[in-house]
């Protein structure tokens, strides 16, 4: 199975979170659509693992950053507000993070926080645009909840495991990305 998990990741239908899961259960629907989408889940752990590795004020800044991007941009696909390039850049966000966190970047909080903040975006839309028709709220909180918990998992990896292996961590999400890039 451990050979098999990350072969089934980069399969191109794990690429994009889909609708339709626990329908009629806005919070379950929400805490789902996260984990759903290799594209998300790789993302949003690695902006756990930047934030690790910038250490200080990023540690919270970092994840607060994008869950406030995600959830700005969940109002607007929820809206039906639709923005150029969603796909592209949420893509782009998983090699982005991953690299930052492979070359250990410690950009000021100036620089990364808007950053993270347009990923989340981005990701945010998307969420957004596969809400359910009702339970917007709950579907919101359910994926903000979810994100921000694969955000702290990535915040417990960057700081228990060695650096080198967080470094690890970040060039393995890059290539994950650059393969979805590819096959998707």
């Amino acid at each position: 199975m451990k050979r098999i998990l990350p072969l089934m990741l980069l399969a191109p239908s794990a690429a994009m979170a889909h609708p339709g899961h626990f329908a009629g259960v806005p919070l379950a629907a929400g805490l789902a659509h996260p984990l759903a989408g290799a594209d998300h889940l790789l993302a949003m752990l690695a902006v756990g693992l930047c934030a690790a590795m910038a250490g200080g004020r990023a540690l919270w800044a970092l994840p607060l950053a994008f869950v406030g991007g995600l959830v700005a941009g969940g109002a607007l696909g929820m809206a039906g507000v639709v923005l150029p390039g969603v796909e592209p850049m949420i893509l782009a966000s998983v090699m982005a993070l991953g690299l930052a966190a492979a070359l250990a970047l410690r950009p000021g909080l100036a620089l990364a926080m808007p950053v993270v903040a347009a990923f989340g975006l981005m990701h945010g839309q998307a969420h957004g645009a596969e809400a359910p028709q009702t339970g917007l709220a709950l579907y919101a909180l359910g994926f903000a909840a979810a994100s921000a918990a694969l955000h702290g998992a990535g915040l417990v990896l960057g700081l228990r495991l060695r650096p080198a292996l967080v470094r690890g961590l970040g060039a393995a999400t890059a290539l994950a990305g650059l393969t979805l890039a590819m096959v998707g």
